[in-house]
C-alpha cells in the first residue's frame, strides 16, 4: 500500500540523517507545529492525566484537497471530469452545440468555469451521472493510473503529502479513527482512499449527486443520477460529520475557508481539542497561495486561527519533505 511504502522509506531516512527511528513524523521539522502535534496526541491518550480521551471519542477529520494531497492548478476532481467530457464526446455530438460542454471538450477552463457553479456543476454531472457506482469507480480507477500532473508528470494519487500520511499513522496508533470530510465527491475519493492514505471507504465523507436503485437481470445496482444530492462544504461540513459519524470529532485538519465551520465545530466541543490549517507557502516544492486564490482561499479561517488557538503549519518551514517520491 502506498502510504506504508512512503512510510517506511521515510524512516530509512530519518536513519540516514540521524534522526531517531522512533519519531513519529520523521518529515515534519522540529518546531512549535510538530510540538504542538505531538503535544496534543500526548495529552489526550495519557490515562492518567486530565485531558484523557477514551479511544472511542478519538475522532479526527481531515479535508482532502490541499489537506492530504495537492489541488493546484485546479482540483484534481475537475481535471478527471474535463478529462472524462473529452473521452465521452465522440458519443455526443451534440454537445458541440453546448457552450459549457465544448468548452470543456477544447480543454478551456476558464470558459467553463466563466458560467459559474451552473457551468461546473453543468461539467460534473455528464461526466460523474449516468452510469452504476461500480462502473464510476472503475473509469476512475483507469484514469488515476493513466493520467499525470501536469507539472511532476506524477500520477495524481502520488501527489499526496507525505508529513500528512506519517500524521494520519500516527494518530492511528494512538487509537484515533481517522475520517476524510471533503467537498470533493464521495465516490470518487473513496477509489483510492484506503490505498493511499489507509481510510477505508466507510470513513469518506463528502459530497454527492443522487443515486437511484435498479434490479435487472436478477442483479441489484445503484446508478448515478444528473442531480445533486449534498455539497459537503463550509457550513455542510459539520453537519456531515453528525450525519455519518455521529461524534464531535477531537481533531480537524483542513487548508481553506471551506473548512471553517468543520474546524469551529471540532474544537468549541468540550475538553481538549486540535485544530490545525496547512497554509501553501512553498513555491519550489509546492505552491504559494491563501486568500487571494480561487481554489483552496485561506482568508476568514487564517484571521481566526491565532483566536482560536488553532495550529497553522507553514509548509516550507515545517515540512521537510513535501512528496512521497522526494524519499525515492
Amino acid at each position: 500500500m502506498m502510504y506504508l511504502r512512503s512510510l517506511l522509506l521515510a524512516v530509512a531516512v530519518s536513519q540516514l540523517s540521524g534522526v531517531a527511528v522512533a519519531d513519529p513524523l520523521p518529515s515534519w521539522n522540529t518546531g512549535l507545529t510538530k510540538s504542538a502535534i505531538l503535544s496534543f496526541v500526548e495529552r489526550v491518550t495519557d490515562a492518567d492525566g486530565g485531558n484523557y480521551v477514551p479511544p472511542s471519542e478519538r475522532i479526527a477529520v481531515f479535508d482532502n484537497d490541499g489537506t492530504l494531497w495537492s489541488e493546484q492548478p485546479m482540483y484534481f476532481q475537475l481535471i478527471y471530469a474535463l478529462d472524462r467530457v473529452r473521452a465521452l464526446a465522440p458519443q455526443h455530438p451534440e454537445w458541440v452545440d453546448n457552450p459549457v460542454l465544448k468548452a470543456a471538450m477544447d480543454g478551456d477552463v476558464e470558459g467553463v468555469l466563466s458560467n459559474g457553479k451552473a457551468g461546473l456543476m453543468e461539467v460534473v454531472m455528464v461526466s460523474h451521472a449516468g452510469m452504476t457506482v461500480e462502473d464510476f469507480k472503475a473509469a476512475v480507477r483507469d484514469w488515476l493510473a493513466k493520467a499525470r500532473h501536469p507539472r511532476s508528470g506524477r500520477a495524481y494519487d502520488e501527489m499526496v503529502y507525505q508529513p500528512m500520511l506519517e500524521l494520519l499513522s500516527y494518530l492511528r496508533a494512538e487509537g484515533f479513527k481517522t475520517f476524510i470530510v471533503s467537498g470533493g465527491g464521495v465516490d470518487f475519493i473513496r477509489v483510492f482512499a484506503e490505498e493511499v492514505y489507509g481510510i477505508p471507504p466507510e470513513r469518506v465523507v463528502g459530497s454527492s449527486i443522487k443515486a437511484a436503485f435498479e434490479q435487472a437481470s436478477g442483479a441489484a445496482s445503484l446508478r448515478k443520477m444528473p442531480a445533486l444530492d449534498f455539497i459537503d462544504d463550509k457550513a455542510g461540513k459539520p453537519i456531515a460529520i453528525n450525519l455519518h459519524i455521529g461524534r464531535r470529532p477531537l481533531a480537524a485538519f483542513g487548508n481553506s475557508d471551506g473548512d471553517l465551520q468543520m474546524l469551529q465545530y471540532t474544537t468549541t466541543g468540550t475538553g481538549l481539542r486540535f485544530g490545525l490549517i496547512v497554509r501553501h507557502s512553498d513555491a519550489e516544492r509546492e505552491w504559494i497561495y491563501d486568500r487571494d486564490s480561487h481554489i483552496g482561499r485561506l482568508d476568514k479561517a487564517l484571521d481566526q486561527a491565532e483566536a482560536a488557538g488553532w495550529t497553522v503549519v507553514d509548509m516550507k518551514r515545517d515540512w521537510r519533505v513535501v512528496y512521497p517520491f522526494e524519499l525515492e
